[in-house]
């Protein structure tokens, strides 16, 4: 399938790629990259964009999801196709290479996914907190996993730790920066420059996982 996009030349020292409100394709890219290029850009971010044209929250004119057979399911920064099954011994949501879903419980797959979802945060998040946090010589009271509605997680005054249940089907690249950036906020309350040198010793490449919830955040969002 073509993909159709239109490209606008700036200054800019990166290309970049991003999906309208209206699902149009906009490339912006520095005046001296080629349109052999773009056009090979494009290509590598076929599945991302054909995801971000397709997600029914932010474009509320998509429909939602059907929970059928090839269905593609995000988790921890990848996407395993969705196997209905007969078998009624299957009941909530199984996972192994693949997601398994009873054709009995087709209805109540958003709730059931979701549930999945919390169910796996909450075994893998706080071990993770507790991890990085000894290694960056930090203590903290507690750690939640919940349905925080405006952030990924925050840092309270008491040093309760909360992540937000979606970031699971993140990559753990994205988890683990999420991590230490609260983490950090325990030993400097603020975004100052020592902060960030704070959270670069943790995750190197945080600067690339600021840019992927740039990117992907939206889907993160959505419902499943």
């Amino acid at each position: 399938m073509k993909i159709d996009y239109t490209v606008v030349r700036t200054d800019r020292k990166s290309l970049q790629i991003s999906v309208e409100r209206d699902r149009s394709i906009v490339v912006r890219a520095p005046n001296h990259v080629t349109d052999e290029q773009i056009a090979r850009a494009v290509e590598k971010k076929r599945y991302w964009l054909y995801q971000k044209i397709n997600h029914g929250q932010k474009y509320d004119t998509m429909a939602k999801k059907d929970f059928v057979s090839g269905t593609s399911i995000s988790y921890l920064g990848h996407y395993y196709p969705l196997e209905v099954v007969a078998d009624q011994a299957v009941s909530g949501i199984t996972f192994s290479d693949k997601f398994y879903l009873s054709k009995s419980q087709q209805d109540n797959a958003p709730e059931l996914f979701q549930a999945w979802y919390v169910e796996k945060a909450k075994e893998r998040i706080p071990v993770l907190v507790e991890t990085m946090a000894g290694a960056m010589g930090v203590q903290y009271n507690r750690v939640m996993v919940s349905n925080l509605k405006m952030r990924w997680a925050s840092c309270t005054t008491k040093d309760n730790l909360n992540f937000n249940w979606r970031l699971i089907k993140a990559p753990l690249f994205v988890i683990r920066y999420i991590i230490a950036h609260e983490l950090a906020h325990l030993l400097e309350a603020n975004h100052t420059p020592t902060f960030w040198l704070i959270v670069k010793a943790q995750v190197p490449n945080y600067e690339r996982a600021k840019t992927w919830l740039v990117e992907h955040g939206d889907l993160l969002e959505a419902e499943v």
